[in-house]
């Protein structure tokens, strides 16, 4: 005993050091976000620019559609990942430019030139559609805080301007403040944390340096509009002083634009030391309002779903038992005798597993299901472990699409094994199983996408998908996904397909005629399931069309298994209460009795739409706004459905083989 002990501690230290060796040779690792850069004092700073965007349209635009001062080495695309394009990011270098700890002030950036009738009309939409210009600096996008009732409100990015009095503002001289943690050890791990927690850190910086360097730790602008002198600026070039001192006031405006007038841009920064530490610097961005509200609501929301479901898990548990028990204490005589007595579910015992109208969409159906379902489990999981965090942009839809692809296998699998159940062993045609599996949701998502598409590029917006992209998302598809998906087909038809514990009569049963139509039960159903979720859904709508960052992934997974649980509780009472009335075409309404909370979720989007984005303008807005809507939906519909049909394929299947039946 203390031999194995003494094994086991030693190779528990031998792990820990192989661990710490390629931590230290690997830059180490650390959550969220990207490696903490160095910069020495006159290091330079350059901040890049991402798409105008608004809550008041949803349709990004590109940061140099409006007369901006662009840079002297011209436009360049950053690099930027599969989940940045298809967010519609589009990061480019700017003409604004620091230096590491020097304060400068009024500094000429250019002049646009006389407005064009065609820049006027675009820069008053832009300001009519409260369109905001969002600003990065090592990663850290810009901030600014304004003041309402004595309340401090955080917004990202500044408006393009405003209008006062039918008159347009536009704000051309920004104020950054630069918040820097110094940090005196050079080339040295560092142990740096954030309330009890602590990280081991490397430092990207100059090899062999023993000055002293500094990390960006917060990053904000005050818009302002300011009247220059144009005159003046004729023979400034790019980053030369103004002559005047410029006085930024942001309670006030006074730069009008007017065609044939141009805009002198200029801007200002200040660095400040702060004691904010490098892991910590993405706090004030997660600092949602109304937090308090958010984590209260999701709690109460937890313990009202999970004592509802414990109170239909009792009863259900208890209803089953006595009908099992009293069954199988009689005689065959006295079965025979009590069967009209008892519950009618073990009459249909010779249609239970009568394979149901269109057997093949349902194993198309639940093969998609399992394969989004995954996805969301596997995503959330990592996300909530930090690995998809606000400062790695684009991570979080990259990851989905990659697990979406890798779960193809999983998908493949269980579409063709179910097919082949209900085919009782047939072999034959999984291939078309498995290809429609590959060709089903992704084939109706990219019919959506490709309409919402044409809508933004008609818009000429950032939104839109590259063609290139377009290409790039088929080869994933075809080369990727449906091969996987075709690999899981052929294990599925090589694995043996789940036997009936009874057998089906030829001829089927009728079903009496009930008193209710049974799909209303089913329509309802969905109610107990979108109650787990609705507030949650809330704050992820305020994300995603808000501009909000959503951050609780840990509550968030919470939440996806209490659905996860719900679902397959209600779907398992509806299905016992079916067979209960001798209805034995349970397979479809099993699926949808969990699957119908997309119609209630689809519900909330209209209300969201209505009474929350009620300032979303335009036609084409509302028609992306329901498009993405409709696609989450269905995606939805089809995770949800298949945790139900699944549980109540087991309960059916546990249900028949527990009791003897002739």
């Amino acid at each position: 005993m203390g031999l194995s002990r003494m094994k086991l501690l030693s190779r528990f230290r031998i792990l820990v050091l192989a661990c710490s060796l390629i931590f230290q040779l690997g830059y180490g690792f650390y959550l969220p976000g990207s490696y903490p850069h160095k910069y020495v004092v006159g290091d330079l700073l350059s901040v890049k620019v991402n798409s105008l965007t608004s809550i008041e349209t949803e349709l990004p635009f590109g940061y140099y559609s409006l007369p901006f001062c662009k840079p002297k080495e011209g436009v360049k695309d950053s690099a930027e990942n599969l989940g940045e394009l298809l967010m519609g990011d589009r990061i480019e270098n700017s003409p604004y430019q620091f230096k590491m700890f020097t304060n400068q002030t009024d500094i000429f950036t250019c002049s646009s030139g006389p407005l064009t009738s065609d820049q006027f009309k675009i820069m008053k939409e832009r300001i009519d559609d409260m369109y905001q210009v969002n600003l990065i600096l090592d990663n850290l996008p810009a901030i600014r805080y304004t003041q309402k009732e004595g309340y401090v409100l955080r917004w990202t990015g500044y408006p393009v301007g405003v209008k006062v009095k039918d008159a347009y503002y536009v704000f051309n001289h920004l104020k950054f403040k630069v918040l820097v943690h110094k940090y005196e050890e050079a080339d040295m791990a560092r142990v740096m944390g954030t309330g009890d927690a602590a990280e081991l850190i490397p430092t990207i910086g100059k090899d062999g340096s023993d000055i002293p360097g500094y990390m960006v730790v917060g990053f904000e602008v005050v818009p302002c509009s300011v009247v220059h002198n144009i005159e003046q600026v004729k023979d400034l070039k790019m980053y030369q002083t103004y002559p005047n001192a410029i006085q930024c006031d942001p309670t006030t405006v006074s730069m009008p634009i007017k065609e044939g007038v141009p805009i002198a841009f200029t801007y200002e920064v200040m660095f400040e030391e702060s004691d904010i530490k490098w892991p910590s610097r993405w706090d004030a961005y997660l600092k949602m309002e109304g937090s308090k509200v958010h984590w209260f609501s999701i709690m109460n929301s937890m313990m009202v779903i999970t004592f509802l479901a414990g109170i239909v898990f009792v009863i259900f548990l208890r209803t089953v038992r006595r009908d099992l028990t009293r069954y199988e204490e009689l005689d065959k005589e006295a079965q025979a005798q009590m069967n009209e007595e008892l519950s009618g579910w073990k009459l249909v015992v010779g249609d239970v597993f009568r394979a149901p109208s269109n057997s093949s969409l349902l194993c198309i159906m639940v093969g998609n299901g399992v394969q989004i379902l995954g996805m969301a489990v596997v995503t959330i999981l990592f996300a909530a472990l930090g690995f998809m965090s606000p400062a790695s942009r684009g991570a979080l839809i990259t990851g989905m699409l990659f697990f979406y692809m890798i779960l193809g296998v999983a998908a493949g699998y269980v579409a063709v094994r179910l097919w082949r159940t209900m085919g009782c062993g047939d072999n034959k045609g999984w291939i078309s199983v498995s290809w429609k599996v590959s060709c089903f949701f992704p084939g109706i998502a990219f019919l959506i996408l490709t309409t919402l598409n044409f809508l933004l590029w008609g818009s000429h917006s950032t939104g839109a998908i590259p063609f290139s992209l377009f290409v790039i998302l088929l080869l994933l598809w075809f080369c990727i996904s449906v091969p996987l998906t075709l690999v899981g087909g052929y294990l599925g038809s090589k694995a043996s397909h789940i036997e009936y514990p009874v057998r089906t009569n030829q001829i089927p049963r009728e079903i009496p005629a009930q008193k209710y139509p049974s799909w209303l039960l089913v329509l309802g159903a969905g109610t107990l399931p979108f109650g787990t979720l609705f507030i949650e859904l809330f704050f992820i709508m305020s994300s995603i069309w808000m501009g909000r960052v959503y951050y609780v992934f840990g509550f968030l997974f919470i939440v996806l298994v209490l659905l996860v649980v719900v679902c397959a509780e209600v779907s398992l009472v509806l299905t016992y209460m079916h067979l209960c009335v001798e209805d034995w075409k349970w397979w479809w309404k099993s699926f949808f009795a969990s699957g119908s909370v997309a119609i209630y979720i689809f519900l909330y989007s209209i209300n969201y739409l209505i009474f929350d984005l009620k300032s979303l303008s335009g036609p084409v807005s509302s028609t992306l706004y329901l498009g993405y809507s409709l696609l989450m939906v269905f995606a939805i519909m089809l995770a949800t459905g298949t945790i139900g049909f699944l549980s109540s394929f087991w309960f059916v299947h546990y249900l028949f083989s527990s009791v003897k039946l002739d």
